[in-house]
């Protein structure tokens, strides 16, 4: 059986790239006899609002979708997500960056050779080369840090792995597909003020929800490289994806809370019926 999700965050209004993704992964849960749930992305709570999360729900029954309950939320779930980082942790995986974003930024523009993945410049890995006497101190210092992954000893470490693709890669990428995790450079897992990054809550997630296709935007696609690696040292299912197109707008540019696309709540008010909206997105 074929489940699937949507699984936004409640920082501000749906808008029609929402809409499409939502929709996909519902009409393909339908089209199967699968099932279709709802995650709430909530985690960073310095950004969540309770009235965000209320309008997804009236968007998505405007739009004619219906999930299983119960919904679930990232915030009832931090201590699966430390239990997950200890697990990393205790295979020698994870190690403190001390890395301002500025000092990143700086240590990348002095470097001619600095790695890049295929969203630009890389993490240079400064502080994995720190002692362990060095990093103690500094953490006993009261220095803030953040848990990034070894990704080159976490590859040795879980070995070839691959990820199904049905759907369509930016690319045109389909099929079975070999998973370089190393794209992506030393990913940060947690931070002081979020304790999992997106990343490793997806993962834990959609195992924890059973889902057996993850249905999404191919803006994400170079992450699952990164993701079916914490599937594997994490010892979970690794679902089948279906990337699919962009919506995009009047300049090619991706919607975007923050660039204010129109949102699905400014067209429901202006009397846009739902039929109209899937006719805008197209197949």
């Amino acid at each position: 059986m074929i489940v699937t999700r949507f699984a936004p965050s409640p920082t501000g209004y749906l808008h029609l790239g929402h809409a499409f993704a939502a929709i996909t992964a519902y009409e393909t849960a339908k089209r199967n006899a699968g099932r279709f749930r709802l995650r709430i992305e909530d985690i960073d709570r310095s950004r969540c609002r309770t009235e965000f999360e209320g309008a997804i729900f009236d968007d998505l029954h405007w739009l004619g979708l219906e999930w299983e309950e119960p919904v679930l939320r990232q915030s009832d779930r931090l201590e699966t997500y430390r239990a997950a980082l200890a697990k990393l942790g205790a295979q020698g995986l994870l190690y403190p960056c001390f890395c301002t974003r500025g000092e990143i930024a700086a240590e990348i523009a002095r470097s001619a050779e600095a790695p890049h993945g295929p969203e630009g410049a890389l993490y240079p890995g400064t502080c994995r080369q720190l002692t362990e006497a060095e990093r103690q101190s500094r953490i006993q210092s009261g220095a803030a840090y953040a848990l990034r992954l070894d990704v080159k000893a976490a590859a040795q470490h879980a070995g070839d792995i691959q990820f199904e693709e049905r759907g369509c890669g930016p690319h045109g990428e389909r099929g079975t597909i070999a998973a370089h995790p190393a794209l992506s450079g030393d990913i940060v897992l947690a931070r002081k003020d979020i304790p999992a990054s997106y990343h490793l809550a997806v993962v834990l997630d959609d195992a924890f929800q059973g889902v057996t296709q993850v249905t999404r935007g191919n803006d994400l696609f170079a992450a699952t490289h990164f993701q079916r690696l914490l599937q594997s040292l994490l010892h979970l299912p690794a679902p089948a994806y279906a990337h699919h197109r962009l919506i995009l707008d009047e300049r090619g540019r991706k919607l975007s809370k923050r660039d204010n696309a129109v949102t699905l709540r400014s067209l429901r008010e202006e009397g846009v019926p739902p039929a109209e909206i899937r006719e805008r997105l197209g197949p």
